[in-house]
């Protein structure tokens, strides 16, 4: 690609003023054949024909022969050519075409446009192609970052259930012989090591909804089992939990809620474990149910620290609301995007209210399934 001009004519004596005129080296060509050569050694900005140029061809046919080239697609075609073909060169793919008397200022004129829409399109061509090098790239650096990450967790999940299933060994079999300080100390790592097992299936998972690829497993749930699950989801954030006070209210005027019992169990495991994380000793925690029209609503709320306003919009994307928490646990988000990610694929909502230093109130939603027996009020 280049910003010359290539001349088709019969006034090669005005080629220094034309090229004057237009500030773009020029150059002429005295045959078609020998205008198609230059062509294919290097792009020119645009190139300018006029009739009588060529006697075996007529104007319009070399006109669409040049049109039909893709690597001539931005070079732009000023004709010079009678009325009577003017129409007829429009139609072969010219850009622009002047009457035969036009003078060879009014020539330049048009050249020094169709150079400067060429110098245009040129820079947008480059930078759409610099564009798709980068998508291309990132969508590489996306590619391995996820099979850094799966691998990673795969690595850590192995070593950490191990842990798990050894301080489990540790806990029951020696409470007799242990003194209650370490008793406390290991819970404390148990605990500590069940965190990092979340993260680790949280990262996994939030990798698998992100691309598409999480399946559920979906069955109906009924009030007796939707406490159950909370129940579960208790005693998967740890001990912290017994230095809060929570409630648990769920009402009892629901059926036909398509859930995924495993993912819902994690969903109030994370948003449980968040309320712990920013209430201090003593605070409250909360857990209400309600059954709306055509939807289940499901909050936890707590009276800790609250959430500044600015981290709110961001707070449910991963590694974006990180964050120190008021027990100095830095808290990557990771749980709060599997949260959101989780209830979408439900197909519910999740939306946070907060103020600095006035709690925090997590809702989500379920969509119920309508039946023919939903108006009978369901008691257990």
């Amino acid at each position: 690609m280049d910003s010359s001009v290539l001349f088709g004519t019969q006034f090669p004596q005005d080629a220094p003023q034309l090229q004057g005129l237009i500030g773009v080296p020029v150059r002429g060509a005295a045959t078609p054949e020998e205008l198609l050569q230059f062509t294919h050694q290097g792009l020119p900005a645009a190139i300018v024909l006029r009739e009588g140029f060529s006697t075996s061809l007529a104007l319009p046919d070399l006109i669409a022969i040049m049109a039909r080239r893709p690597d001539l697609g931005i070079t732009r075609m000023v004709v010079v050519a009678p009325p009577a073909l003017m129409q007829a060169c429009y139609e072969a793919g010219a850009d622009a075409v002047l009457p035969l008397d036009s003078s060879v200022p009014t020539i330049a004129q048009a050249v020094k446009r169709a150079v400067s829409r060429f110098t245009r399109e040129g820079k947008f061509q480059t930078d759409v192609e610099e564009l798709q090098k980068k998508v291309e790239n990132h969508i590489k650096d996306e590619r391995t970052r996820d099979q850094l990450v799966h691998m990673l967790v795969h690595d850590l999940k192995n070593p950490i259930t191990a842990i798990l299933g050894l301080l489990e060994i540790v806990k029951d079999d020696g409470e007799r012989l242990i003194p209650p300080d370490l008793m406390n100390m290991i819970e404390l790592a148990r605990e500590e090591s069940q965190h990092l097992l979340y993260l680790a299936a949280n990262m996994l998972d939030v990798r698998k909804m992100q691309a598409g690829k999480m399946v559920l497993s979906l069955t109906h749930i009924r009030p007796h089992e939707l406490e159950q699950v909370i129940e579960l989801a208790k005693m998967d954030v740890g001990i912290a939990l017994k230095e809060r006070r929570i409630t648990v209210n769920v009402d009892k005027r629901f059926n036909h809620v398509p859930v995924d019992r495993d993912i819902l169990r994690r969903i109030f495991a994370n948003l449980i474990s968040n309320a712990v994380k920013h209430t201090r000793t003593g605070g409250l925690i909360e857990v209400v149910v309600r059954h709306l029209d055509n939807a289940l609503e499901l909050a936890v709320r707590d009276n800790g620290e609250g959430i500044p306003a600015q981290d709110i919009p961001n707070l449910f994307a991963a590694f974006e609301q990180s964050r120190l928490t008021m027990h100095s646990r830095f808290d990557t988000g990771m749980g709060l995007a599997f949260c959101r990610l989780a209830v979408e694929q439900h197909g519910g909502r999740i939306w946070v209210e907060s103020e600095r230093g006035k709690g925090a109130r997590f809702y989500f939603t379920l969509p119920l399934e309508k039946h023919e027996d939903d108006d009978i009020e369901v008691l257990s």
